[in-house]
């Protein structure tokens, strides 16, 4: 079944078996500083403030890249890449460090997470690397290390947009693929696109009732002893050196081939050609030639310059800076897989690879680290642009669904379940943080008349030693940040003295009146009510009150 991922794609590929997925294509955020804020603006009606990080592609050398980085040596010996190579890298990463580190964060992300993708693409399977070009020779040199510079089987230029107004250099307007396959015996399917006008109006200058088409020649170089050498209405093409090729393709749908036509003599099927209309006689008495219809051309194959293309608009469009269009998808899927292949796409995003997977009749898997994203894309694309149903056509996995899962999360990847619990209450993660250091998100909300949008600070304990003390750290933020409200999510259950005292205590931070509604400034929810659909109760992003669930231990 179709797979939608909410994850890190490097610890969910990674318990993959080898060789399970027939094409990859990934376009992942790079160090450019873009704020992908797309889907927070659908979800809240606003945008929001800088210091949501989702789909932040920012990059720091902090305490867990360093270590990526001394370990790669050792992944890349693990996954049986040359010494030299590891070496190579070793070398290399010592020089960025100390000039491009932010550089050397991103190519230690990208480096961990592509040799699990060359682990587990099947044999005949192929990657394709979606990057502009500040980065592509970089990544270009990573993929030569890790699937060998002698699978690189293209680099792919995509013109995305007519012209850009570079102020003192070339227009940038193209974007890289980089398209590189696990082996030399990989699927390739022969795609075509479409003819331009230009060339159509040079090659194909005839027309007749039957549509525009070109002449070609009739005859091959070399004469011939056989049929293929004697004359044909008073014509000799052994005179200059050459036979008859009777063309056995390219023939128009009209044409029906007459019973026993391939065993016709070469001058009898030049008759019936003739007879058919596909036989073109020059005005002066050179040489016959055959009516080449446009209609029967493919388009020309494929060439790794695509400018047919141009950026998503229109109902495709969703809103997403990066977004990249389905026909650009449709024809990698076309030309590198067959039907009922697997296509992963690691960064999912607004998922239009999986939307063209769909299309073309293969299956897929999506995975995208931010919940916001995989609910989007369920409801969205999924749901009311594909009619999929969800346990029907395909299954989300890495949601906990239970305070077990939530449990077994936190033990697996704690960073990953404060982000899974602050977008689970429909808050955003956040990169800022105030001089403690303790605000894990932020869930942002408007009051009448104010253009802005407000928030409430969240803080995420998962751990069992929850106690008062991390309520006055948290009342501490609350009272320097410029955030309204303050939350705090919790893995267990609250005993009843530490329910009371903690409700007392919260209590005295107050509450806001917003149109006759009382919300207290500090709230708290646990794992177990917020999978029963308990939310912190905050204005809406219209500024009228929706009733929610009752919080228990909350004042009313």
């Amino acid at each position: 079944m179709n797979k939608l991922y909410y994850g890190d794609c490097l610890t969910i590929m990674n318990d993959w078996p080898d060789s399970c997925v027939d094409l990859i294509y990934l376009d992942p955020p790079f160090n450019s500083n873009r704020q992908y804020n797309a889907i927070y603006k659908d979800e809240t009606g606003r945008p929001l403030p800088d210091q949501v990080e989702a789909f932040c592609d920012m990059w720091e050398l902090d305490e867990e890249r360093e270590r990526a980085i001394r370990a790669m040596p050792l992944l890349m010996r693990e996954a049986g890449i040359d010494d030299s190579i590891a070496e190579f890298w070793r070398l290399w990463m010592r020089a960025l460090r100390d000039t491009q580190p932010r550089l050397l964060a991103y190519l230690s992300y990208m480096a961990e997470r592509l040799i699990i993708m060359r682990r587990i693409l099947k044999p005949a399977g192929s990657l394709y690397l979606h990057c502009d070009p500040t980065a592509s020779h970089y990544i270009k040199t990573l993929l030569d290390a890790i699937f060998g510079h002698q699978n690189f089987r293209n680099e792919i230029i995509w013109q995305r947009t007519g012209a850009h107004g570079g102020a003192r250099r070339w227009g940038p307007i193209h974007d890289t693929l980089l398209f590189y396959s696990r082996s030399d015996r990989y699927t390739w399917n022969r795609t075509y696109q479409a003819h331009d006008q230009g060339y159509v109006d040079r090659f194909y200058r005839y027309s007749d009732e039957y549509g525009a088409y070109q002449v070609v020649s009739l005859t091959g170089a070399g004469t011939r002893q056989g049929d293929s050498g004697r004359p044909w209405r008073s014509v000799d093409p052994t005179d200059v050196g050459r036979h008859w090729a009777v063309p056995g393709r390219g023939l128009p749908a009209r044409f029906k081939r007459p019973e026993g036509y391939d065993r016709m003599t070469v001058q009898e099927r030049l008759d019936v050609l003739d007879d058919a209309g596909l036989i073109y006689w020059p005005a002066r008495g050179s040489t016959p030639r055959f009516k080449r219809y446009l209609e029967v051309s493919p388009g020309n194959p494929i060439q790794d310059m695509i400018w047919d293309i141009r950026p998503v608009s229109g109902n495709e469009d969703l809103g997403y800076d990066t977004q990249k269009p389905r026909a650009l998808l449709e024809r990698i899927i076309a030309a590198s897989s067959n039907e009922g292949d697997v296509v992963l796409d690691p960064f999912c995003g607004c998922a239009t690879t999986i939307e063209a997977a769909h299309a073309l009749n293969r299956n897929w898997i999506g995975i995208d680290i931010a919940i916001h994203a995989i609910k989007r894309v369920a409801r969205v694309r999924l749901d009311q642009r594909l009619g999929l149903i969800e346990g029907q056509h395909y299954e989300i996995e890495g949601v906990p669904r239970t305070v077990e899962g939530a449990q077994d999360l936190w033990e697996r990847d704690k960073y990953h379940f404060q982000k899974w619990a602050v977008e689970q209450v429909e808050g955003f993660v956040t990169t800022r943080k105030t001089s403690d250091g303790g605000i894990d998100g932020r869930v942002y909300f408007a009051l009448p008349d104010d253009p802005d949008l407000q928030s409430m600070v969240v803080e995420v304990k998962g751990g069992r030693g929850v106690n008062i003390r991390d309520l006055r750290a948290l009342k501490g933020v609350l009272d320097y940040d410029d955030a309204l409200m303050a939350g705090l999510i919790v893995m267990n259950p609250l005993g009843q003295t530490q329910q009371r005292n903690f409700s007392r205590f919260m209590g005295e931070a107050g509450a806001m009146d917003i149109l006759g509604v009382q919300y207290p400034r500090m709230q708290i929810l646990t794992v177990g009510q917020i999978l029963e659909g308990h939310r912190f109760r905050t204005p809406t992003v219209a500024g009228r009150h929706e009733p929610q669930p009752r919080i228990p231990g909350l004042p009313a």
